[in-house]
């Protein structure tokens, strides 16, 4: 691999951990990259893991730094998410991911429609329908699961689901959902160090500059609040779908087109 090569996927890793901090969805921007640089599907999937667990790490610390994340009810929400990120990179050869590609596109829509027509999403508190502790329990593990499987739009899932199901405003169920997008990232890591199957210059040279977007997107994100965070949540969204909607391999499109 060239300099050329590695100096370009470093910067779509900055912009990717940019927008990974404020809305989710920075996976689809960095692993598409690595697999035109030319590296191997399950090595791609591995050196993305890496960098992708750097950006959810440094947003966790900076959201850390202005107190906005509650250890204390994180704590069964990181230990799940971990466990269920490790399940799923466990599992990552043996899951057919065809029926993925098929419902993620529709169900990142949905996220986006929810967001567009929700009254007022602020960061006041709603209606809560289960406890953290029961979200942490239930669907963390599904959800870290789903992460190391497969991913996109894993951030832009536990947001809803925090906003919907444990009724948090907007900050606090971002809050929430970085540490357990952290957690899903460092599971599945784990599996994919022991497979040793990452490409550590590259994903060190990522992972740094990740850091550093994940930083400004968190610092971005605490300042502005629910006035920025709605919007790119929304466009994440649709901008995930469309991508995952646009692949040859997808079932949706492929039976769209041999429907005409």
């Amino acid at each position: 691999m060239t300099w050329d090569a590695i100096g370009m996927l470093t910067a779509v890793a900055f912009l990717a951990g940019f927008f990974d901090a404020i809305a989710g969805g920075g996976g689809l921007i960095t692993l598409p990259a690595l697999f035109l640089a030319g590296l191997e599907p399950v090595s791609a999937i591995a050196t993305n893991k890496f960098q992708a667990a750097s950006a959810t790490v440094s947003a966790t610390v900076a959201f850390a730094r202005k107190g906005l994340i509650e250890w204390r009810e994180s704590r069964w929400l990181v230990f799940c998410g971990f466990f269920g990120g490790a399940c799923g990179a466990l599992l990552v050869s043996a899951v057919n991911k065809r029926w993925l590609e098929a419902c993620v596109p529709v169900m990142l829509i949905f996220v986006a429609l929810y967001f567009i027509f929700s009254p007022r999403l602020g960061n006041e508190e709603r209606r809560r329908r289960i406890s953290i502790f029961v979200f942490s329990i239930t669907v963390a593990p599904l959800l870290g699961m789903y992460d190391g499987i497969f991913g996109p739009g894993v951030g832009s899932f536990f947001m809803v689901g925090f906003v919907l199901l444990c009724g948090l405003g907007m900050m606090r169920a971002m809050s929430f959902t970085k540490i357990a997008n952290a957690a899903c990232n460092l599971g599945s890591l784990s599996i994919f160090i022991a497979k040793g199957v990452i490409v550590w210059p590259l994903a060190v040279a990522m992972a740094l500059a990740a850091f550093a977007g994940a930083q400004l997107g968190a610092r971005a994100a605490v300042r502005v609040g629910p006035r920025l965070v709605k919007p790119l949540l929304v466009l994440v969204c649709c901008a995930l779908a469309i991508k995952l909607l646009s692949m040859e391999s997808n079932p949706l499109r492929m039976a769209f087109l041999n429907s005409w």
